[in-house]
C-alpha cells in the first residue's frame, strides 16, 4: 500500500502501521466494483495447530485501518487534520466463512487460523466513509488491524439438532449466516435449513457457487437467492418476468413451505435475520412499551403473525436478529 494523500513521510507511515496493525491479509477477492471477500490472519497466537481467535458462529469482531492510508477513487471527500491522520478507524464486521475448503469439504466455523470477511464498499454517506474505501485498496500481504476478541450474542445457542432454521439476510448480512451454516452442516444437523439472501443483482451474491455445491451435497439444505433489480424483476415484458420478492414477501406467501422445503411451524423453527433493519422490522419497544411495528412490514411482524416470537433480553424467542448496528 502506498502512503496516503498527506504530508506524512514514508517512515512515519511505516511506524504507524507497526504500532497499530496486528493482522495480515492472506486472501483477497473483489467480486465486483463494490463487493469483496477477504481472509485475515491475526498475529498473536498463530500456530500450526490452533486458531489465533476463537469465535462462535454469528459473532463479530472489528477491522481497522489508519486514516493515513489511501482510499479508492470515487470516495466522498474528507478533511483530516494532523491529529486525525494518525488515528485508526475501526468498524464491526460479522465473521463469515469460506464454507468449503480447497477439497470441497465444509469448513467448521470458529477455529480457523484465517477469518473471512464479506464487505460492501460505501463511497458516499452522511459522513465521508472512512473504512471501506481503504479496505478496498488492500491486497494479499497487506497489513491492518483486527480485533483480537469476538463479540456478540447473535449465536445459535439453545438450538436442538432437529430444529428447522431459516437464515435470512440482505446483502453482506449473509456473512454470519455462512458461519452458522458451516457449523450446522459440519455437525450433522438433522433439521432442515433454508438460506434466503436478498440483493439487487445476481453478481451481488458472493457465495452462490459454494451454496449450490452444499445444496447438492446435503438433502436438508436449500439456498434461496432473491434479486430486486434484474430485468426479470422490473420489466413486465421480460420473457422470464417474476417481479420483486423481498424476504418478508416470501415468508408470507401461500407457497412459502414449497419454497423453503418445510412448513413454517413456530414450535420447532428458528429464524436468524441480519442486514437491512427495514427487512428485519424491529418493533420500537423504547418508544412504545407495547411494541409497535415499523412500516413497511418487516419479517418480525410477518412471523409474529404466524406464532413466532422475537428473542428479547430475559424473554427468549425463536426470531433472532443481529443488533450491533
Amino acid at each position: 500500500m502506498g502512503s496516503a494523500e498527506t504530508q506524512l513521510t514514508g517512515d512515519h507511515v511505516a511506524e504507524l502501521r507497526k504500532t497499530h496493525y496486528n493482522a495480515t491479509v492472506t486472501w483477497f477477492e473483489r467480486l465486483n466494483d463494490s463487493l469483496l471477500r477477504m481472509r485475515v490472519r491475526l498475529d498473536d497466537g498463530v500456530s500450526d495447530t490452533g486458531p489465533a481467535l476463537h469465535y462462535d458462529a454469528g459473532q463479530y469482531t472489528t477491522l481497522g485501518m489508519g486514516y493515513w492510508e489511501p482510499r479508492v477513487e470515487g470516495a466522498q471527500a474528507e478533511t483530516l487534520n494532523e491529529k486525525m491522520l494518525q488515528k485508526v478507524v475501526k468498524r464491526a464486521y460479522s465473521i463469515s466463512s469460506r464454507l468449503l475448503d480447497d477439497d470441497g469439504k465444509v469448513v467448521p466455523a470458529g477455529d480457523e487460523q484465517e477469518l473471512e470477511f464479506y464487505v460492501a464498499l460505501v463511497l458516499q454517506a452522511d459522513k465521508p466513509p472512512a473504512l471501506t474505501p481503504r479496505l478496498f485498496g488492500l491486497k494479499k500481504g497487506d497489513r491492518l488491524h483486527m480485533g483480537p476478541r469476538a463479540k456478540g450474542a447473535f449465536t445459535m445457542s439453545g438450538l436442538k439438532p432437529t430444529d428447522n432454521l431459516i437464515l435470512a439476510a440482505t446483502g453482506t448480512g449473509e456473512a454470519p449466516h455462512n458461519a452458522m451454516l458451516s457449523n450446522l452442516l459440519a455437525s450433522g444437523h438433522l433439521g432442515k435449513i433454508a438460506c434466503v439472501t436478498c440483493v439487487r443483482y445476481r453478481d451481488d451474491l458472493g457465495y452462490t457457487e459454494e451454496h449450490r455445491k452444499l445444496e447438492a451435497a446435503y438433502d436438508n439444505y436449500r439456498y434461496i437467492p432473491l434479486t430486486t433489480r434484474e430485468p426479470e424483476n422490473r420489466d413486465k415484458d421480460h420473457p422470464d418476468y417474476v417481479g420483486v420478492t423481498y424476504v418478508q414477501d416470501l415468508l408470507r406467501a401461500d407457497d412459502v413451505a414449497d419454497r423453503l422445503g418445510f412448513e413454517l411451524h413456530a414450535p420447532d423453527t428458528h429464524v436468524f435475520l441480519c442486514g437491512n433493519p427495514a427487512m428485519i422490522g424491529i418493533p420500537r419497544k423504547l418508544d412504545h412499551p407495547d411494541g409497535r411495528y415499523p412500516e413497511p412490514v418487516g419479517v418480525v411482524e410477518v412471523l409474529e403473525g404466524k406464532g413466532f416470537k422475537a428473542d428479547e433480553p430475559k424473554v427468549p424467542g425463536n426470531i433472532h436478529y443481529e443488533k450491533y448496528w
